[in-house]
């Protein structure tokens, strides 16, 4: 396995809409796994694809130590080709950031419920709905396939008051626990 710089904000990579898989191979197999390993090693709950540099429609999510004791735990999961089916109930405020975007957070408004067929890292189908925080971070991972970013959903009045963050990730000035690769 290998950790993989994660690209930021400003790279076009993050704007393009990605990729299906379509042949299921060792190579990708590989890919998820080193998704997985610098996605742990960065201490995120997520990481996409176009994170590192590759346009696919591929993420990896462990979000199980932000779940509620109550809570079923999912453990890692690999989406490959997702698609969100269906979005439902309450439109809620949580602060959200981006491996990306390092030490940035805001507010961002999402549904509580999605429902998202996908293949597994097995390249079996799945389909799952998922809520609060679980369903919070397959939509941000899944908003990276789709060349979205979290700061996309903020007022022209808090993007501007994240301006002076941006610039210095922009110029390569933000450090980070993990390699990050700025598009200079």
């Amino acid at each position: 396995m290998a950790i993989l710089p994660i690209v930021t904000y400003n790279d076009p990579v993050l704007r393009k809409k990605t990729k299906p898989i379509t042949e299921f191979t060792d190579e990708v197999r590989q890919f998820v796994a080193d998704l997985f390993e610098t996605m742990y090693n960065s201490e995120g709950v997520g990481l996409a694809a176009p994170q590192v540099g590759v346009s696919l429609q591929v993420f990896v999510i462990d979000a199980d130590h932000m779940m509620e004791e109550e809570d079923e735990l999912p453990g890692p999961m690999a989406f490959i080709n997702p698609k969100i089916t269906e979005k439902k109930g309450r439109q809620i405020p949580l602060d959200e950031g981006c491996l990306s975007i390092p030490e940035v957070t805001d507010k961002v408004l999402r549904p509580e419920t999605v429902v998202v067929k996908y293949k597994d890292e097995n390249f079996e189908d799945q389909t799952i709905e998922a809520t609060a925080w679980l369903a919070r971070v397959i939509q941000h991972e899944y908003d990276h396939l789709q060349g979205i970013l979290f700061i996309d959903y903020l007022s022209a009045f808090r993007k501007r008051m994240h301006k002076s963050d941006l610039k210095e990730i922009e110029e390569g000035l933000r450090e980070t626990k993990y390699p990050i690769k700025p598009k200079l």
